[in-house]
């Protein structure tokens, strides 16, 4: 992923918006196709940031194209928003689910109503018309152990957080590290399943807080949601354990660079928001206009230029734009 290239592409969408009310150039059959994108919750970094990939499709594409979502990660109010979606009309829906299991029935409903939905971070959703992945999830979460077993010297106790445990992404990640070490790293013990951190940072720094009396061997911890890594930091800055408890997992410099300067949290891994965002967009639109999707597609987007089909499942399609940050490349992703 070139960041500098996308923060450009970004930029410029907003003075396409500010500068150009009414003169895009748009065609009248894209201004009046709506698509919206579904996110987990609002009102956090990560999906602020995939607000911009939405924003920058609309621009470069006249598609009256928004984002919404509800104010925590409830898979029943996420089913709720699909379903009034449904009820307006929408041409497409790109959805980044809390739980795919609990959307199977209304995304059925919203493709019965001639609606393309169009997904990311649920690989195995059935009534999905494609899934984009930001890249292979057990690999990903084989990355983050490779990294984490290092920091921790090759042996120790280490546990895993998710948001949720429907949510289908994080325990792949989970799952996958658990393999690679079971595989390459046998000194290395995970103590106990995923806690859930329900999306929180608050919810994750008591349970690490409770980790620590349990387990005071700990070496190492894996977060999955964004928040995860910014709980658990807080608590292992607290407890002074900032050179013993190795700290890793997904989020952005926004949210845990504060940690990764102090140490707390040793590495962080992600994908561009923006960019997942904008190429659900790109898939919605290509379906929407009856092109067909194949291996080795090129969606215009860094990471999303060599979009591989999962032999596994037809609809499941894969980029390769995972990122690592620790503390001295963080400045490199200003978001």
């Amino acid at each position: 992923m070139k960041k500098a290239k996308y923060v450009g592409a970004l930029a410029a969408t907003a003075l396409v918006l500010s500068g150009c009310a009414g003169g895009s150039g748009e065609t009248a059959a894209s201004s009046d196709l709506r698509f919206v994108n579904v996110v987990k919750l609002i009102g956090v970094g990560w999906f602020d940031r995939m607000d911009e990939g939405i924003v920058a499709f609309a621009s470069e594409t006249g598609i009256d194209a928004t984002q919404t979502g509800a104010d925590d990660a409830s898979p029943e109010k996420q089913v709720r928003l699909v379903e009034d979606l449904i009820a307006q009309g929408v041409k497409a829906i790109t959805v980044v689910p809390n739980s795919p299991e609990s959307l199977e029935g209304v995304f059925q409903k919203a493709r019965d109503a001639g609606i393309i939905v169009v997904t990311h971070e649920a690989a195995s959703q059935k009534n999905t018309d494609a899934d984009i992945e930001a890249f292979d999830n057990t690999a990903y979460g084989e990355t983050i152990m490779d990294n984490l077993a290092e920091c921790m010297g090759n042996e120790g106790q280490y546990a895993a957080f998710v948001g949720q445990v429907t949510a289908e992404s994080h325990m792949q990640w989970v799952a996958g590290a658990l393999a690679k070490a079971a595989a390459d790293y046998p000194g290395i013990e995970r103590v106990e399943d995923p806690l859930e951190s329900k999306e929180n940072a608050d919810t994750a720094y008591e349970q690490t807080k409770e980790l620590m009396k349990k387990y005071p061997k700990l070496k190492g911890i894996q977060g999955s949601s964004a928040v995860d890594v910014v709980g658990i930091g807080r608590a292992v800055e607290e407890l002074g354990l900032n050179d013993s408890v190795c700290v890793m997992g997904t989020s952005i410099p926004s949210l845990a660079g504060k940690f990764l300067d102090t140490g707390a949290i040793d590495k962080i891994f992600f994908w561009d928001p923006a960019l997942a965002g904008h190429a659900m967009m790109k898939i919605a639109e290509m379906l929407v206009n009856g092109e067909e999707l194949s291996s080795g597609m090129d969606l215009g987007l860094d990471g999303y230029d060599n979009v591989q089909q999962s032999p596994d499942v037809a609809t499941t399609w894969y980029g390769s734009a995972w990122v690592i940050v620790d503390k001295d490349n963080a400045a490199d992703y200003p978001f």
